[in-house]
C-alpha cells in the first residue's frame, strides 16, 4: 500500500547533540486528519518541519506517496505549510496573497487566477479579494492563509498551530470549518497543537509525543478511553491513577493490589507486576457512606470501592462540581448534571464512596 505520508524511524539530533525527535515512525492514509499533540519542546513542531523541508532529517526516511522525500528542498516537495502568524504579506491584496504560491511555481495567468477563483469561492473569500490582510479580522485572515496553502493542491497539507491566535469563540468556529473542508477535500491534514480538545474534535487519529518520543497513536476516543503509557493517562483528559501490583484476572478483568484495596478494570496490553490502574473522571460515581452500602457496591462494581471526602460542591448552570479529597491527600473534580448530583445531595465534610464499571477502567503497565 502506497500511502500519502510515511516516517520511517525518523530521527532529528542537532549540532550538540541533542535529540529532537527519536525513532519516528507513522503512515498516514490519503485524507487522513492526523494531530501531533504534546507539551512544549517534545518535538511535535520540529517533526512538521523536517516534513516541510525547513529541518534537516539526522535518520530515517520521510516518504510521500512512495518517494522519498530527506534531501528534496521545500519549494520541491508536494507539500505546503501554515503558521500560527499566517504569514501573509501586508502589501499584498487577498488574491495576491492567495496565489503567490502558484506564481512562484510559473503557472500561467489564465490557470492560476482560475485556481485562486475557485479556491476563494469554496472559503467564502470572494467578497475580500482585493482588500488587504491588515484590514481584516483574525478569522478571515486564517482562512486566507488556509487559501494560499490549498490552492498549489498540496499532496499533504501541514498546519503549525493555526489557530492559536484566534479567541476561544472563533477558534471554536473555525474549526467546525476547517473539519468540514478537510473531508469535503479529501486532502491529508498534519496538524501540530498543544491543545487536547482541538486534537480530540478535528484529528482521525492522534500522535502523542513526550521527550521526542511517540508514546502512543491512537484515533481520539481510544486514547482518551484506553491510554497505553502512564504519560498518557496523566497528559491526556482528567484521569485518577492508582499504582499497584497485578493480582490476578478473571474474564476481562484484571485485579489491582493497591493501597486503597483490590481494584479492577480492562487490561490495556501485555502487563508486568508492577501496573497503573486509570480511572476517567466521566467514569467515577459518588455514593453516600454508612451502612452495609461498600460491600452491596463492592459486588455491583468488581470490588471498585474507594472511600474519600466532599471538600467541594457548587453547581454552575444546569452542572454540579464536586471537590473530593482521597485518603492519600489527593484531590480530583468531578462534574455532573444537577439531575444527578442535586445541590445539597453531598454536604462538604461529608464521607462518601467513589466507584466505577471495571470496563471503563484501564490497566496499564506502571513504566
Amino acid at each position: 500500500m502506497t500511502y500519502d505520508l510515511e516516517l520511517i524511524d525518523v530521527g532529528k539530533v542537532y549540532d550538540n547533540g541533542t535529540p529532537a525527535v527519536i525513532d519516528f515512525n507513522l503512515s498516514i492514509r490519503k485524507g487522513e486528519f492526523i494531530a501531533f499533540l504534546g507539551p512544549s519542546g517534545c518535538g511535535k513542531t520540529t517533526t512538521l518541519r523536517m516534513i516541510a523541508g525547513f529541518e534537516s532529517i539526522s535518520s530515517g526516511d520521510m516518504m510521500i506517496k512512495g518517494e522519498r522525500m530527506n534531501d528534496v528542498r521545500p519549494q520541491k516537495r508536494p507539500t505546503s505549510m501554515i503558521f500560527q502568524n499566517y504569514a501573509l504579506f501586508p502589501h499584498m491584496t487577498v488574491r495576491r496573497n492567495v496565489g503567490y504560491g502558484l506564481e512562484v511555481k510559473g503557472m500561467a495567468k489564465a490557470e492560476r487566477e482560475a485556481r485562486v477563483d475557485r479556491i476563494l469561492a469554496t472559503l467564502g473569500l470572494e467578497d475580500i479579494a482585493e482588500r488587504k490582510p491588515d484590514k481584516l479580522s483574525g478569522g478571515q485572515r486564517q482562512r486566507i492563509a488556509l487559501a494560499r496553502g490549498l490552492v498549489v493542491e498540496p499532496d499533504v497539507l501541514l498546519l503549525d498551530e493555526p489557530l492559536g491566535a484566534l479567541d476561544a469563540n472563533l477558534r471554536k468556529a473555525i474549526q467546525n470549518e476547517l473539519k468540514l473542508l478537510q473531508k469535503k477535500l479529501g486532502v491529508t491534514f498534519v496538524f501540530v497543537t498543544h491543545a487536547q480538545s482541538e486534537a480530540l474534535a478535528l484529528s482521525d487519529r492522534i500522535v502523542v509525543m513526550n521527550q521526542g518520543r511517540v508514546e502512543q497513536i491512537s484515533p481520539p476516543h481510544q486514547l482518551y478511553t484506553r491510554p497505553d503509557t502512564p504519560f498518557v493517562a496523566q497528559f491526556i483528559g482528567r484521569n485518577t491513577i492508582f499504582e499497584g501490583e497485578v493480582a490476578g484476572t478473571k474474564a476481562d478483568s484484571t485485579f489491582v493490589s493497591t493501597s486503597f484495596g483490590t481494584l479492577s478494570g480492562c487490561a490495556n496490553g501485555g502487563l508486568s507486576s508492577k501496573v497503573n490502574i486509570v480511572i476517567p473522571s466521566e467514569a467515577i460515581e459518588v455514593h453516600a457512606a454508612g451502612g452495609t452500602a461498600r460491600e452491596n457496591l463492592a459486588g455491583a462494581f468488581g470490588g471498585n470501592v474507594v472511600g474519600a471526602r466532599v471538600e467541594r460542591f457548587d453547581v454552575v448552570g444546569h452542572i454540579s462540581q464536586i471537590g473530593i479529597s482521597l485518603p492519600d491527600g489527593r484531590g480530583l473534580a468531578l462534574e455532573a448534571h444537577v439531575d444527578k448530583y442535586r445541590p445539597g445531595a453531598f454536604p462538604v465534610g461529608a464521607e462518601v464512596m467513589l466507584t466505577w464499571d471495571p470496563a471503563d477502567a484501564t490497566v496499564i503497565p506502571a513504566h
